[in-house]
C-alpha cells in the first residue's frame, strides 16, 4: 500500500552520495524535486546532497563530485534518496556493506522515506531494510541480488516498488518514474504533470509496468496497438472488452495481447483499469463531480468498484484523496 505523506511546507530531501556513483543518478532527485513548486511558484522541496564524511566523491565517470554535507545531513531527512553506485552489485551480505554506508544508513530516522534507484537495493539489503519486504532492481542484476537476499520479495520484472516507507526501482529511467510517483503522492498529479512537463519526461508510467530487457527488436510495423490504444483512451466510460480492442485493431485477441504486452508491458484488462484509475484520480482532483458520477465517467460502472480500484492502487477512499490533493 503506498504510503501517502503529508504537504509539508518544505520537504528536505537528503541524497546520499556513495563512492562510484553514477552521476545521472545523482542528479535526478535535484531535478526532479527542485522542479516541483506550489501555485505560487514557492518551491515545495528543498534538497541537499551528502557524503558520509562530507568529502569529494568518487564517480564511475573520470570525475569526482564535491558535496555541501556529511551524513549528519540525514537526521534532518523527510526523504533519503539512494542513487546507484556500480560497485553495489558486491555488496552481497552484511559484511560486504562498506563501513560508510552502513553507518549513513543508521542515521537516516525511522520515519523518513527511503528511495532506492536501480541497485541501490543491494546495499538496503545488506542493512537488513528490505527483509520481509517487495523490492525492485535492474533486472540484469535480479538473480545475483535474489540468490544473496532471500528475505526479501523481488520483483525482478517492474519498474519500481512502492513498499509504504521503502521505495525501490529498477533502472536509471525508472528512477525518474519512482521520484514522480513519490511527487504525485505528496502533492497529486497536477504538481507532478507540471515537473513532468518542465523535464521534459513522461508524466506516469506505473510502477507495475515492465522493465525493457534486452530482446529482438521486432521489425518495425505499422500493425501496432497504438492507435487502438489512443482510440480506447476516447471510450474508456464504455465497456470495453479485449475482443472490441483486438476487433478495432484488426487482429485476433491471441495476437493483439501479445503485441499489446509487448508494446506496454501490461495485458490489455490491466491497462485499460490504470487508464480509468488515472482519469478518476485527475476528475477527483480537478472537478466537483460525485464519486458516483466519475465512476461511470471513467469507465468503473459504480462508486463501489471505483473505490476498490483507488483503495488497492493507493490504499484510500475517493473522499480522502479528493480532500488531500483537491486544486
Amino acid at each position: 500500500m503506498a504510503m501517502m505523506c503529508k504537504n509539508w511546507a518544505m520537504h528536505r530531501v537528503v541524497v546520499l552520495a556513495l563512492d562510484g556513483v553514477i552521476p545521472f543518478e545523482l542528479s535526478l532527485a535535484s531535478r526532479l524535486f527542485g522542479a516541483a513548486t506550489d501555485a505560487a511558484g514557492r518551491p515545495l522541496y528543498e534538497v541537499v546532497t551528502c557524503s558520509p564524511d562530507g568529502r569529494p566523491v568518487r564517480t564511475d565517470a573520470d570525475f569526482s563530485i564535491t558535496v555541501e554535507h556529511d551524513a549528519t545531513a540525514l537526521a534532518g531527512a523527510d526523504t533519503v534518496v539512494v542513487p546507484a553506485s556500480e560497485e553495489f552489485v558486491r555488496i552481497t551480505d552484511r559484511s560486504s556493506l562498506p563501513a560508510p554506508a552502513a553507518e549513513a544508513l543508521a542515521l537516516i530516522p525511522p520515519d523518513a522515506r527511503i528511495a532506492a534507484i536501480c541497485i541501490s537495493a543491494f546495499p538496503l539489503a545488506a542493512a537488513g531494510l528490505l527483509d520481509g519486504l517487495p523490492a525492485a532492481t535492474h533486472w540484469h542484476h535480479a538473480e545475483h541480488f535474489r540468490r544473496h537476499y532471500p528475505r526479501v520479495d523481488l520483483a525482478p520484472d517492474v519498474l519500481y516498488v512502492d513498499a509504504g516507507r521503502i521505495h525501490t526501482s529498477a533502472g536509471a529511467a525508472a528512477g525518474i518514474d519512482l521520484l514522480l510517483h513519490l511527487i504525485r503522492l505528496d502533492h497529486g498529479s497536477g504538481v507532478a504533470n507540471q515537473v513532468a512537463r518542465r523535464c521534459v519526461v513522461p508524466p506516469q508510467r506505473e510502477g507495475g509496468q515492465a522493465q525493457y530487457v534486452e530482446r529482438p527488436v521486432p521489425e518495425r510495423t505499422d500493425a501496432g496497438t497504438s492507435v487502438t490504444r489512443a482510440w480506447a483512451l476516447d471510450r474508456l466510460h464504455e465497456p470495453l472488452q479485449l475482443a472490441d480492442l483486438a476487433d478495432h485493431a484488426r487482429m485476433s485477441r491471441r495476437t493483439f495481447t501479445r503485441r499489446f504486452r509487448a508494446e506496454t508491458g501490461l495485458s490489455p484488462g490491466q491497462w485499460l483499469t490504470q487508464q480509468r484509475l488515472d482519469l478518476a484520480r485527475h476528475l477527483l482532483e480537478t472537478t466537483d463531480l460525485a464519486v458516483t458520477r466519475i465512476a461511470e465517467r471513467v469507465g468503473f460502472g459504480t462508486d463501489v468498484t471505483l473505490r476498490q480500484h483507488l483503495h488497492t492502487a493507493i490504499g484510500v477512499s475517493p473522499g480522502t484523496y479528493r480532500r488531500t490533493f483537491r486544486e
